[in-house]
């Protein structure tokens, strides 16, 4: 990821943190289908959110310390 984020990434990092996010729920409201456009495929290489739980198939979307940096909270 380049040194200033996109407005894309600070938007779905702020989605993200607003509240707890169910894997499912983050996959619906952010898929794309242009590769250019990967928000959510990004966010994981770069390390930013993690998935955790799994528990009944249920898997949680959080943001990792590197992601709440980018967002001044952490």
């Amino acid at each position: 990821m380049s040194a200033s984020p996109e407005l894309m990434m600070i938007q779905f990092l702020e989605w993200v943190a607003a509240r707890p996010r169910r894997r499912e729920d983050v996959l619906e409201a952010w898929q794309s289908s242009c590769p250019r456009f990967p928000v959510w495929e990004d966010a994981r290489a770069d390390g930013l959110i993690r998935q955790y739980g799994g528990e009944a198939g249920e898997h949680r979307v959080e943001l990792t310390e590197r992601g709440r940096a980018m967002l001044g909270r952490g």
